[in-house]
């Protein structure tokens, strides 16, 4: 089966997830019968048109990997692909039809039209266009236009029966044709409207299956007028489930209630093989009904009639807990650390240079974070030496204070600096003073990173390694001390404390070199005996 798909977004805003969410389900399909995958922008609403909106749609694709097989900037037998570039092309067309009698001139101005609407509001009947414009003479209008008129190019109508479509998820649709009445086809700028221009297009670029959201059914029927008035092939119609809020009543998905840019998502640290999965589970399941697959894998199994027309939520709970899991589970660590670099590096933090400790990290941290953002706020305690204690640490660093420092000690003997070792010497630890290991844990973990929510205090010993260790714990030490209360300190007195403090520090950490010094030398001569 040929088949050729298409996504064709509007540059007027941030590229909206439901485009994304559309795009994937294209790309899908083409991609499993080996057919093409066609990207055009539908530039024609020119006082909306945003050229930084076009450049975000077409980086939200690349960026997403749904690379389209023809397109701007990618070429194609079939382009141009943008709308504004191709009005002589819906210029003969409409031409076409004005000379076939299925398409007229219209010239009523704003207030005319509003007239007609105000009068039929009055009366009670439906809202729309009442054909007027058919009544005056074919030469008139032709003379009119010619002479530069104001108008527009309507499409002539049925006024009794009705047209239908066969849809692949709902079968067959059909629509009066008295609601129909006579849609604009060519605007008074002489750009084309979404209904000409969208029918013009897919056919010229030969689309065979048009998959769009379900929000233009009823649109539907004006596109089969065109194709028939055209004498061209009717596409197969697939209307996709729109995408809704997590709300009572599911209302459909709008960015005044729920974040819709992808462009968020990823400045969040949501990467895009989530995003994807994510989408890829709004309204369509794999055959064996596993939660997490790759791209290619959806390709594989791909098929439309898996669709459910039941309206999908966009839960952004549940997108986080998509990502969480890519980020722990299914991106290998390598490529966690590749993709968390630009952040780590976009925050300003030193030592990324060295790989084995920054793999360390992103393994130590991923289990429990939800994004890349998530990612960079936890490593910070690992890469800056000056990172704040929060109240909860202050307190279990002054509680624990006679612990650490036991350990500062015990840490500056410890001959192997190995999991092993550092499990070990906490064991040993916690029975000789008979106390429960909390109370030796949590002052620990407090006074390495400054929080109490942290990984397990044996990884953070050994990724920090003696020196960080032992500088840390004297930092915490010398803070605590800084902070004794006092009955009314000056000012004076409260920067001496500080930087009574600061001195403190910087001399147990000055400690803690000459003792890893030492340790190295040791090693080094033992090592030439």
């Amino acid at each position: 089966m040929n088949v050729v798909t298409r996504i064709a977004p509007s540059p007027t805003g941030d590229p909206h997830v439901g485009t994304a969410y559309v795009g994937l389900f294209n790309y899908a399909f083409a991609k499993r019968h080996g057919g093409r995958f066609v990207f055009r922008l539908e530039d024609t609403d020119r006082d909306r048109y945003d050229a930084a909106s076009e450049a975000r749609i077409l980086e939200m694709f690349a960026w997403l990997g749904l690379d389209p097989d023809e397109g701007p900037g990618i070429g194609g037998p079939n382009g141009p692909y943008r709308q504004s570039e191709r009005l002589d092309l819906y210029r003969a067309h409409v031409d076409r039809l004005l000379e076939a009698g299925h398409a007229y001139h219209a010239f009523e101005s704003a207030e005319e039209l509003e007239e007609m609407r105000t009068d039929q509001r009055r009366r009670g009947v439906g809202i729309g266009y009442d054909g007027r414009g058919r009544s005056v003479p074919a030469e008139e209008r032709r003379r009119r236009a010619d002479a530069g008129e104001p108008h527009v190019i309507r499409l002539v109508t049925p006024e009794d029966g009705d047209t239908g479509f066969h849809d692949l998820l709902r079968g067959e649709v059909r629509v009066p044709n008295s609601e129909i009445k006579d849609p604009v086809l060519i605007k008074a700028d002489g750009y084309p409207t979404y209904h000409f221009a969208n029918v013009v297009d897919d056919h010229l670029m030969e689309v065979t299956h048009v998959m769009r959201a379900e929000e233009w059914v009823t649109s539907t029927p004006i596109h089969v007028l065109l194709y028939t008035a055209f004498g061209w092939e009717v596409p197969v119609f697939c209307h996709l489930p729109l995408l809704r809020n997590p709300d009572e009543n599911k209302t459909k998905i709008s960015k005044r209630k729920l974040d819709t840019s992808v462009a968020s998502y990823r400045a969040q640290g949501i990467v895009p093989e989530a995003l994807l999965n994510f989408l890829a589970t709004m309204g369509w399941s794999m055959p064996d009904g596993r939660e997490f697959f790759d791209l290619e894998e959806m390709v594989a199994h791909f098929d439309p009639e898996r669709i459910s027309l039941g309206g999908p939520v966009f839960d952004l709970r549940k997108l986080r807990h998509v990502n969480a899991r890519y980020l722990r589970d299914i991106l290998p660590l390598e490529e966690v650390a590749d993709r968390a670099r630009p952040w780590l590096e976009a925050a300003g933090y030193d030592g990324l240079d060295d790989e084995d400790y920054l793999l360390d990290v992103i393994d130590v941290l991923r289990p429990r974070v939800e994004t890349l953002h998530d990612l960079v706020e936890r490593s910070r305690p690992f890469f800056d030496d000056a990172y704040p204690f929060d109240g909860e640490a202050r307190k279990k660093v002054a509680a624990g204070q006679q612990a650490l420092e036991d350990l500062e000690r015990e840490f500056s003997m410890l001959d192997l600096f190995d999991e092993d070792a550092v499990d070990d010497l906490l064991d040993d630890y916690v029975r000789s003073r008979e106390i429960k290991k909390p109370q030796v844990l949590m002052p620990l973990r407090a006074a390495l990173m400054g929080t109490t929510q942290a990984p397990s205090v044996t990884d953070l010993v050994v990724i920090l390694g003696r020196r960080r260790v032992l500088q840390r714990i004297g930092r915490a030490l010398a803070e605590m001390t800084a902070a004794l209360p006092d009955d009314d300190p000056s000012e004076a007195e409260r920067l001496a404390a500080e930087e009574a403090a600061r001195a403190e520090a910087e001399a147990r950490a000055d400690l803690a070199a000459k003792i890893e010094a030492a340790r190295r030398a040791a090693r080094s001569g033992r090592s030439d005996a």
